[in-house]
Order: C-alpha cells, then sequence, then structure tokens
C-alpha cells in the first residue's frame, strides 16, 4: 500500500509542478508576450532546431558506448544497438518518473544481454556520479565568468552585501556541523548513508582501474560538450537570441538543466528556468520563454520517437 502511495506521488507531484508553472507563467505573461511566442514559433528558423536534434543524436550514441566500457570492465560484452537501445528507452521513461530511467535501462540490460541488475545499475550510477561532477564544473566556470551579472542582479533586489556574507559565514558553519556529525555520530540514518557512500566510491573506484578509462572519460565529456552545442546552436533560431554571448549560453544551459529535475522531463521548469535566467541579459520573458519551449519541446518530441522506436526494435532485434 505504501509503496502504491509512493509511486503515485513520485509521478503526480512532479507534475502538478511543472503544469503548475506553467499556468503561472500564461497568467503572468501580457498579452504582447503571449503574442510574441506564437510569432517566434512561426518565425523561427528550424533548420537551427534539426541541426540541435542532430547534434543531440551523438550525446545518446556516446552514452551508449560509454556504457560498454564499464560493462566489459565487469567482463561482459554486450551489443552496442541493445546498449543504445536501453538508452532511448530510458530517457523516455524518465519523461514520466524523473530517474526512474535507470532502473528500467539496468532492467532492459538484464533482459536482453543478461547482465545482472545489480551490476549494470551499479554501472549506471557511476556514471551519474561522474555526470554531475562534470556538470558542477560547468556551474563554476558559469558562475565565476558571470560573477558580476549575478552580484549587480542581486544588488537590485535589495539584496546587501553583509546578507551575502552572512549567508556564506551560516552556510560554512552548517557544513562543518554535517562534517562533524558525519565522522562522529552513530545515528542509524548517517550509518546508512555510508554504507550507500561507499558502495558509489567503488563504483568511482571501478572507472578509475579499468583498461579504457580515458575513453570512458573522454565521451563522459563528449556527452556533455554536445548538450551544450544542442542548446547553443538553438539560440540561432531566432533573431532576438543569436547575438547573445557564449557565457550567456553556459548561464542558460546550467539552469535549464537543473530544472529537468524538478517535473517530469522539465515540463514547465525548463523554458522557465531559460527564460528567467535570458531575462538577467535584456531578452524579453516572452521571447525568453518561446526560446526554452523550442529546446524543451524538440527534445522531447525525439526523446518520445527514440525511446518507442527502440522499445519496438528491442524485441524484434533479440527474438533469441
Amino acid at each position: 500500500m505504501k509503496a502504491g502511495i509512493r509511486k503515485f506521488l513520485s509521478l503526480t507531484i512532479p507534475l502538478f509542478i511543472g503544469l503548475g508553472i506553467i499556468y503561472y507563467q500564461y497568467t503572468t505573461l501580457t498579452p504582447e508576450e503571449l503574442e510574441k511566442i506564437k510569432i517566434s514559433f512561426i518565425k523561427a528558423d528550424y533548420f537551427y532546431i534539426f541541426l540541435s536534434l542532430f547534434i543531440a543524436l551523438f550525446g545518446f550514441w556516446s552514452r551508449a558506448y560509454r556504457w560498454k566500457f564499464a560493462l566489459q570492465h565487469l567482463g561482459y560484452q554486450t551489443k552496442f544497438r541493445n546498449d543504445f537501445f536501453t538508452v532511448c528507452v530510458s530517457y523516455l521513461v524518465n519523461l514520466t518518473i524523473p530517474r526512474s530511467g535507470e532502473i528500467s535501462r539496468a532492467a532492459l540490460l538484464k533482459k536482453y544481454e543478461n547482465v545482472p541488475f545489480d551490476k549494470g545499475f551499479g554501472t549506471i550510477v557511476a556514471e551519474r556520479i561522474v555526470d554531475m561532477l562534470i556538470f558542477l564544473l560547468f556551474v563554476a566556470i558559469g558562475f565565476i565568468s558571470q560573477f558580476d551579472t549575478i552580484y549587480h542582479y542581486l544588488l537590485d533586489k535589495n539584496v546587501k552585501f553583509e546578507t551575502l556574507i552572512w549567508t556564506a559565514i551560516v552556510g560554512f558553519l552548517l557544513f562543518i556541523l554535517f562534517a562533524l556529525i558525519w565522522i562522529y555520530a552513530e545515528w542509524k540514518i548517517i550509518l546508512k548513508l555510508k554504507q550507500k557512500l561507499s558502495g558509489l566510491i567503488e563504483g568511482m573506484q571501478s572507472i578509475l582501474k579499468m583498461k579504457d578509462k580515458w575513453k570512458y572519460i573522454f565521451h563522459s565529456f563528449f556527452i556533455w560538450f554536445s548538450y551544450l552545442a544542442m542548446f547553443y546552436v538553438t539560440i540561432f533560431a531566432l533573431p532576438e537570441t543569436a547575438d547573445i554571448s557564449f557565457d550567456v549560453v553556459v548561464m542558460g544551459f546550467i539552469f535549464g538543466t537543473l530544472a529537468v529535475g524538478f517535473s517530469n522531463g522539465g515540463l514547465g521548469a525548463y523554458p522557465w528556468a531559460v527564460a528567467s535566467i535570458l531575462g538577467l541579459y535584456g531578452i524579453s520573458e516572452g521571447i525568453g520563454t518561446a526560446f526554452g519551449y523550442l529546446i524543451w519541446v524538440s527534445q522531447t518530441l525525439l526523446t518520445i520517437f527514440l525511446g518507442l522506436l527502440s522499445y519496438l526494435l528491442l524485441p524484434i532485434l533479440n527474438k533469441k
């Protein structure tokens, strides 16, 4: 009973968050801004939209190819087509319940390649850790390069410098407190977290020990650069965004990526986050929202198409 309620909430809560953001945007945009969105969709140069989708395919391919190195390290020789198809299906499943695609990916690999679920899932968890570290690198670069813009934005919002200093001090003290609790506390929840963390560390160490670790690391960076390139080329689809600088693109990419986890596949949250960031650099809310939806809708349609196609092809190409 509890498991059913938990599954229901994990599906509905992100969905309602996404729909709530869409409703909020729709009710706060002026009629002129809504008209801008409509005109932007009509007049957009869809060559760049399709180019972004073509680049996105390289990200799918590279993620599947990177996976082979981790599986080979564990002694499993899998067919690349099955790796690719399961990756595509996992992206599709993530549109329903955030991060549930990892489970389906490991389950499909077990079904079609007979790789034990726990080992397949372990390689996926290790991937997520690597992806998180690379994304944090993007975040660091983005915030350092845009420090002045962020600082002046906070000043415009009447956030005083002293408030930022006190926030940093409190954050540092909370970090010290957490570190002490982590090291010395014998609480049951802390011990469980330590146990899970040890498994994640073991997964990371397996990457460093694998034969093709440099190829693995190369593809890890290539995946994220393909995501960034996909975002970047889309700016040329609209004349109002074609001249924004690359560092602004990086900030939009960062916040768009963060927004994906708040709702089903970034429903509502992704366009809103991108529009909010572009607004800091003089792009009107209507144009920023249209730009965000151009990216989100095109990528979502690609994900649905590849996911459904892969789901149909997997049993056909693995009849035995």
